[in-house]
């Protein structure tokens, strides 16, 4: 059985979108989201540019580090 890659660009540029909106709100640059996460700051800004399909755990990691509930992540409309 072959498996299929999934990738939701539509959802995922609406995430991306969200994400970077909340960011701006907060007045975090991707620098101090990059270090407050701990994650890459590459990695921040290829999530914010849908080059990558984050993980849940990375999405948790974000929503901790800008003290935020992770429901605010997903505070979109999928078409």
């Amino acid at each position: 059985m072959k498996r299929t890659r999934v990738f939701d660009e539509k959802g995922l540029q609406a995430f991306a979108a969200r994400l970077k909106e909340i960011r701006k709100q907060l007045g975090v640059t991707q620098e101090e989201l990059s270090f407050k996460s701990g994650l890459e700051l590459s990695q921040i800004a290829r999530i914010e540019t849908c080059k990558i399909n984050p993980t849940l755990s990375t999405v948790f990691i974000i929503a901790r580090a800008l003290n935020i509930q992770v429901k605010e992540l997903f505070d979109f409309e999928l078409t």
